[in-house]
This record gives structure tokens, C-alpha cells and sequence, in this order.
């Protein structure tokens, strides 16, 4: 990447939340949306990435409808094999830029940066969290570790680096102060050993720039992420989540769903109301060669201009976008079959982190 003006910040005297910077809900409109193309067999099987190619290239043109897209490319080579297929598949290149910049794997949410904004001073910068590729399951991730910094460099930002493992996927932000995250993962021991709940919060409100951390205690099964909000419980609005909810008991998720549930009707803002909680189903269960995979309509990824979401082949698609049309006005609420792009334990909101604007 072609490097400007960018600054690293002393992180024991330079504290976002103090100087007016925090991180802004999603549905703030973006600058763009950041992707790592995926080119090993870490998430995916050579075999399996080319059954997921169509679908993660559809995805690709939906975000470019409305914004632009920026793309990690681990090498020469990448780059011109993701030209092709982009051409091939018709997408608008003047939307979609690819960037020369080495990675480990394709999970952009975790990797990427947290940018910030400052709408007073119209100042934007980004957070540079550790990146253990979720307590150290799929090494090597040191490229992955690199990206938040190569991408503050190649805008210009200035950024700040707090000293802890951090994961875009496990913090969830209404943009008025609040985040939702998971006891399972940020209290992990495989994340930051030597902090407690109390350490956790301080440093989220500080980097973050929230006034109020709100936990769940579990995630779904099949998510090695050891619990990620965003397969379970995300923000529509500054007091309304959806959240994925599963009414078999039989089912192995219906025992943490229900828990979730519970707890969310015992959170209160900072303003004293209770959310607003809307039912989304969970889908089939999605399995592959006896693994349950972490399929989840909460997965998506909210653009300028629409919402992408999941789908899995099964009756409930079309019920989970249904439901949340409503909340999304003057954005399209678009189904994508992530049937084979969830075989790499993930889906559009793990493969993508937005840029916002000022």
C-alpha cells in the first residue's frame, strides 16, 4: 500500500474516548468497506473456495451498489487472479479498489482496523488492537496482525495501539454509547489472561469511546471465535437489537439462545429504558462432514445503501428478511446464499469491516 501521513499515538496519553473519538454504528454512512481476499486453504479447501467464489463476488457487487470497496490482495498474483474474476462477473470496477497489502487469512471484521470518528473536530483514526487469530487457533497470523496499521498509513490516520487482542466481530455498537459483547470471548483465557471484566470494560469505553458495556455470556455452537456477538445479537437502531433465537428445544443452540434472550430483557441503557428485543430465527442447521457449522442470519453486513444478509437454503430465508426490512428504511434488505461461505466458520459481516465517514 502507497503510505501518507500517519502517526502513532502514545496509548498511555493519548485515550479516544477523552478526546471526543468513538466508534459509530454501523448503519453511519461509510467511506467504504474493507475485504481480504481470500487465496489459502486456511478458512477454505482450493475446492471449497471455489464453490464460495460466486457467492463472496455477489456479495462484492452488492456492497460496490452503494459504496466503495477496498480489498486486502496478498500479492501480484491475487490481485490479477481477484481482477478476473471481478471482470468476469461483471462488477464495477470504478467502485472497487485492490490494494497490494500480505495476509494470513480472509476474515476482515477481526484483522481490520476500528475506525473512529470525531464529527466536532472532522477528524477520523483507527485503533490498532492485537490479532491472535482468536487465542491462537490458526496460526500464522502475523500479516493479519500487520493490517490495521497498513491501512491508517495508506490513509493518512493517525492510530493508537492499546496492547490487547481485540476482534471486530465480538463488539457490537448502537452508536449512542453502548456496546454488546460476550463473556465467552472477551474473558477468554486465550485472549488476555491478565485481565479482568473490570480491565475489559475500561479499556473498551477508552478505545471505544462507549459509556457502557452490556455482556451476554455465550455464542452459538460451531463458532470457534469462542462466542462472537455478531452471530447472536445485533443493533437495528440505538434501542433495538435483533437477536437470533431458536424455539426447538432439542436443537444444541436453543439452551444458549434462551439464556441470551433473558439476559437481554434484564439490560437497561444508560437512560434507564429496556431494549426493544425482535425475535430473528436461526436457520437450519447447516452441516458439513458431521460439523455444525455457525450459521446465523444475524451475520449481516449493513451498507449505504442496503443490508446483506446470509441466507442458507432453508424456509426461514426469507422469514429473517421479512423481519428485518422494517427497521432498515431506505435500504434493501438483500439475501445472499452463504450456504458455502459459511463452511469457513464465518459469514458477510465476519469477512467485512466498514470505513466510516466523519
Amino acid at each position: 500500500m502507497t503510505q501518507s501521513s500517519s502517526i502513532q499515538l502514545d496509548s498511555n496519553e493519548f485515550i479516544p474516548a477523552r478526546e471526543g473519538f468513538f466508534f459509530p454504528a454501523e448503519w453511519h454512512p461509510h467511506v467504504a468497506t474493507w475485504l481480504s481476499w481470500p487465496h489459502t486453504e486456511a478458512s477454505w479447501t482450493f475446492e471449497r473456495q471455489e464453490l464460495m467464489f460466486p457467492a463472496y463476488i455477489e456479495f462484492i457487487k452488492a456492497i460496490a451498489e452503494s459504496e466503495q470497496v477496498c480489498i486486502n490482495a496478498h500479492n501480484d498474483i491475487v490481485m490479477q487472479a481477484a481482477k478476473l474474476r471481478l471482470l468476469a462477473a461483471g462488477a464495477d470496477m470504478s467502485r472497487i479498489t485492490l490494494l497490494p497489502q500480505p495476509t494470513n487469512d480472509s476474515w476482515c471484521r477481526d484483522h481490520g482496523p476500528a475506525f473512529l470518528i470525531n464529527p466536532e473536530r472532522n477528524e477520523r483514526m483507527v485503533i490498532n488492537w492485537g490479532y491472535n487469530a482468536w487465542g491462537g487457533k490458526y496460526p500464522p497470523y502475523d500479516r493479519d496482525d500487520l493490517i490495521p496499521v497498513a491501512i491508517a498509513q495508506y490513509r493518512g490516520l493517525d492510530y493508537v495501539t492499546p496492547g490487547i487482542v481485540m476482534e471486530g466481530g465480538s463488539v457490537e455498537f448502537n452508536g449512542a454509547g453502548t456496546v454488546l459483547t460476550s463473556r465467552a470471548c472477551l474473558l477468554n483465557q486465550n485472549r488476555n489472561s491478565h485481565l479482568t471484566q473490570g480491565d475489559i470494560e475500561k479499556y473498551l469505553c477508552d478505545f471505544y469511546g462507549v459509556q457502557q458495556v452490556l455482556w451476554v455470556e455465550e455464542g452459538i455452537v460451531g463458532d470457534d471465535t469462542d462466542g462472537h456477538i455478531d452471530d447472536t445479537v445485533r443493533f437495528v437502531n440505538e434501542d433495538t437489537v435483533v437477536a437470533a433465537y431458536e424455539p426447538n428445544a432439542n436443537d444444541d443452540n436453543y439452551p444458549f439462545l434462551q439464556e441470551i434472550h433473558r439476559e437481554l430483557r434484564e439490560m437497561r441503557l444508560p437512560n434507564g429504558k429496556q431494549l426493544n428485543i425482535v425475535e430473528l430465527p436461526m436457520p437450519d442447521p447447516v452441516v458439513s462432514d458431521g460439523l455444525r457449522l455457525p450459521a446465523s442470519y444475524a451475520n449481516f453486513l449493513i451498507t449505504n445503501g442496503s443490508v446483506l444478509v446470509p441466507t442458507f437454503r432453508c424456509a426461514n430465508d426469507q422469514r429473517a428478511l421479512d423481519i428485518l426490512t422494517p427497521y432498515f428504511p431506505g435500504r434493501k434488505v438483500v439475501g445472499i446464499d452463504s450456504t458455502d461461505i459459511v463452511w469457513g466458520l464465518g459469514s458477510f459481516h465476519c469477512l467485512s469491516q466498514q470505513e466510516p465517514a466523519v
